[in-house]
Order: structure tokens, then sequence, then C-alpha cells
């Protein structure tokens, strides 16, 4: 089994993924049981915000898996912003195991377009396209401006 955190820079508390199901070049899928460590956690619930960093954290398993591949090390950090989001539910209650499966949609240099779906058994909590910019050992300034 591969460990996450060398794949990924999120660390405790925000680190929600803990299980890596299936990781290729384009696409892969996680796992995880809500609990009360997450954020936006009210002591029964997590607001289902979360959900969207559990779909970036996952294609962030993706990232760093092709990059240790290529003896890059993991994948150092993401700037994301929601293309489009479509929640299925408002909260997740704790102890909910949660399935996270993402796709590369499209990506040029350190740009990319991830769609990610959220599942709870057969349930559908989210579906969502994201926009990341990756940022992989330069300052933030080099990435942006090349």
């Amino acid at each position: 089994m591969m460990d996450i955190e060398a794949l990924i820079p999120h660390r405790e508390p925000i680190k929600v993924i803990t299980e890596i199901l299936e990781l290729d070049d384009d696409s892969g899928s996680a796992a995880a049981v809500v609990n009360e460590r997450w954020p936006l956690c009210d002591g029964k619930a997590v607001c289902a915000l979360v959900l969207i960093e559990a779909i970036a954290q996952t294609s962030a398993l993706i990232e760093g898996h092709k990059r240790m591949k290529k003896s890059m090390g993991g994948t150092k950090g993401w700037l994301v912003g929601i293309k489009t989001a479509e929640f299925r539910t408002a909260t997740v209650p704790l102890g909910t195991r949660i399935t996270v499966t993402v796709k590369g949609l499209s990506s040029f240099d350190e740009y990319g377009v991830i769609e990610g779906v959220v599942k709870a058994g057969d349930d559908i909590l989210l579906s969502a396209v994201l926009q990341a910019i990756r940022f992989n050992g330069h300052g933030v300034e080099q990435d942006i401006r090349g």
C-alpha cells in the first residue's frame, strides 16, 4: 500500500482521505470515514463543503503518484477553484464511509481540470468539476508567471 502522505501535501487536521483504492495516470479513487477531526464538524456531521476537499485530495493523489513514478516527489500544492458543484446533501453524518472517484478532463503544463464524484454507498453526495494550478517546486510567483 502506498503512503498517502508521500503523495500529497495535506496533513492532519485538513487531510481527509485515508485509503487509496485505485490510482493510474488520469484517474483514481480513494476512501475515508467522516470523523470529528474533519474541518467543519459540528460534533454530529460535517458540512458537505468538505467533500470538495476530498475531491481535491484524491486528485492530488493521482498527481503525486505520477510524480513519484518519475522520481519527482509528491505533489507540493495546488490552488483549486470550483468550476461546477452539485451537492445532494448539506451535511454528512459522522461515521459515514465515503468513496471519491476522480478523472482528469484536461491538462496543460501546471493547469488541470478534474471531475469528481463523492458517494456514500450508492448515494451520490457531490458531483463537481474543479480547476487546479499546481505549485510543484518553484516559487509561487514563478509557477504563475512561468
